[in-house]
């Protein structure tokens, strides 16, 4: 299991229903990926009662997700980059894991400039782990939740649209 340097538990604790929270939330993952930006595996040790990351094992199911341009400065359309900034996603951005199932979620960064970087959220918006996605590499991780919920993940430096939901259910099994 990698546990790294911990961040501090309760950043992400607010709801996030008004704008003005929104924004707040934005600059503090902002903040935080200025600080962690070193590439590390950041996770609290309790946090492994929630979910266990390891960077090799066996995998029962294999997640894909990939990074993608929505629009950027080199490609624009100019108009939506100079009144939104650069845009980017997470494909899927939205995906089912069976509680207690080992499961290989692959990123696979295909920019060949940029760096994104993946921060994984309780389901009550506490940071368990950040990782950097380097430009034109393939990051891969086995996780095995043993929660079941809603885990929100983000891009902190590409924000407020790079980001997607990890739904963990029971394994009917």
């Amino acid at each position: 299991m990698l546990v790294g340097h911990g961040l501090a538990r309760g950043h992400f604790s607010a709801a996030i229903g008004h704008a003005s929270d929104r924004h707040a939330w934005i600059r503090e993952l902002r903040n935080t990926a200025a600080r962690g930006s070193n590439g590390d595996v950041s996770s609290q040790p309790a946090d492994s009662r929630i979910v266990t990351v390891n960077p090799t094992g066996p995998a029962v199911a294999r997640v894909i997700v990939l990074t993608q341009a929505i629009a950027i400065k080199e490609t624009g359309p100019k108009e939506t980059v100079a009144r939104f900034g650069e845009v980017y996603a997470f494909s899927p951005s939205f995906f089912v894991v069976h509680r207690d199932e080992a499961t290989l979620v692959e990123f696979w960064n295909l920019q060949p400039d940029d760096d994104h970087d993946f921060m994984l959220m309780d389901p009550h918006w506490n940071v368990m782990m950040k990782v950097m996605l380097p430009a034109l590499k393939k990051t891969s991780y086995i996780f095995t939740f043993h929660q079941e919920g809603l885990f929100n993940f983000s891009c902190a430096m590409h924000q407020p649209a790079m980001n997607g939901q990890i739904l963990v259910i029971t394994n009917s099994r």
